[in-house]
């Protein structure tokens, strides 16, 4: 099933925020509706993000196309709703340039663009599992990080597109989770994920990555992506650059997977991206409950930046770049 389609003129998304526990169907039908949806993380990941974007453009085409001021408006909250994942944008500004024709025309280019990224998982699912066979034969055991599956895409995924392309063909051993702190994107979606596919995981806390890859007890370690620059940098989920690191220092490849359309050569470098900051409230309190002092600050950043050198390889749907041999984004 898509978790993200277009369904009788609304968005219709399964709910990130109620899994594990429940597994929602949201039915969107309004911008602001989903301006809300993709700031609560409802919806998440940034294929699908993009997806959302193109969608919620076509939704605004068809309630406000007599409205001028008002489309634009909605088109600039879609576009800005989160700010580091370039997809969101990039789907918002490709459906955005068929309004001057009309709502179907609109529609036709989300709906292109949600094929497209299906057809992309297939790609990438392929690559990256003929990659880290070669790279951790005969049977990998792999640590991932945050949630990159049909979740985060619309079917299949990105890394863990690979990690269950990779089951199927028999050459992998395991999946390590990290949890992915503060929303436990991992503990609750990669996990679940991982369970319908009937993969052999793990869930481990966030800093307990690196140990294990110094202990041996992973061989590669394989991401996602929100945006990739043009120097080879990656933007991920905060953590991802502790693995990285981690990684280099086990001696062990890092993988990252995402679609051409993460790919962002008009950002030279991470010291580029906006990092959004989601505020305290999800740090100091857990489950409603506060974990630490009344008064308590936090920082927290949702993404932080993987060097390029830190990179052993990314995989797209159309390429396989060895960052580790001195190929070029």
């Amino acid at each position: 099933m898509r978790t993200i389609d277009w369904v009788d003129d609304a968005i219709e998304i399964i709910d990130q925020t109620a899994l594990p526990d429940r597994t929602t169907v949201l039915r969107l039908s309004t911008v602001e509706t989903v301006v809300d949806a993709i700031r609560s993380l409802a919806v998440r990941g940034a294929p699908a993000l993009g997806v959302a974007g193109a969608l919620g453009v076509a939704l605004a085409a068809r309630l406000h196309h007599d409205e001028p001021q008002r489309l634009a408006d909605a088109v600039e909250r879609l576009r800005t709703a989160r700010p580091t994942a370039v997809n969101l944008a990039r789907g918002v500004d490709r459906a955005a340039a068929r309004l001057a024709e009309s709502p179907s025309a609109v529609l036709a280019e989300a709906v292109a663009l949600r094929d497209e990224e299906e057809a992309a998982s297939v790609a990438m699912a392929r690559l990256g599992a003929d990659l880290l066979g070669q790279l951790c034969p005969p049977r990998c055991r792999l640590l991932t990080h945050c949630n990159t599956g049909a979740l985060a895409t619309v079917t299949g995924g990105t890394a863990l597109g690979v990690v269950v392309e990779l089951h199927r063909r028999g050459g992998l051993e395991s999946v390590i989770a990290s949890e992915t702190r503060p929303l436990l994107q991992g503990a609750r979606l990669t996990a679940w994920e991982l369970d319908r596919a009937g993969v052999d995981f793990r869930v481990a806390v966030d800093g307990a990555g690196p140990f294990l890859m110094a202990r041996g007890r992973v061989d590669a370690v394989v991401v996602g992506a929100d945006r990739i620059c043009a120097n080879g940098d990656t933007i991920n989920k905060i953590g991802t650059y502790a693995h990285a690191l981690g990684a280099r220092r086990a001696g062990l490849p890092f993988v990252v997977v995402a679609p051409e359309s993460t790919v962002d050569p008009a950002t030279a470098t991470g010291a580029q991206v906006e990092i959004e900051d989601r505020g305290s409230a999800e740090v100091v309190s857990f489950a409603a409950a506060r974990t630490t002092p009344a008064g308590a600050g936090a920082v927290n950043p949702a993404f932080d930046v993987t060097p390029a050198d830190l990179v052993t390889a990314v995989v797209t749907d159309r390429r396989v770049i060895r960052l580790d041999r001195g190929e070029q984004i």
